[in-house]
């Protein structure tokens, strides 16, 4: 007898499912933004890398992620 691998699916575990793919994918871009600057050369201070690691934001994320292409120091990320 084959074993039908069970899966259970609800709007409740869906939002927590996409809550849960969204956090990850916010953690990937802030460890690829620290990395990428320090790759540059650029210093990374506590303040900034939190700051950086503490945002959910994956729209601001992105924005970091093409500024970390030319900034030449990790406080210019944040320039609006």
């Amino acid at each position: 007898m084959e074993r039908v691998p069970f899966s259970y699916s609800s709007p409740w575990t869906d939002s927590l499912r996409a809550e849960g793919e969204a956090r990850g994918a916010a953690k990937y871009k802030a460890e690829a933004i620290v990395a990428f600057l320090k790759a540059r050369g650029v210093l990374v201070p506590h303040t900034v890398r939190d700051r950086i690691t503490a945002c959910a934001d994956l729209d601001q994320l992105d924005r970091w992620i093409e500024r970390a292409a030319t900034v030449t120091s990790a406080d210019q990320l944040f320039d609006d």
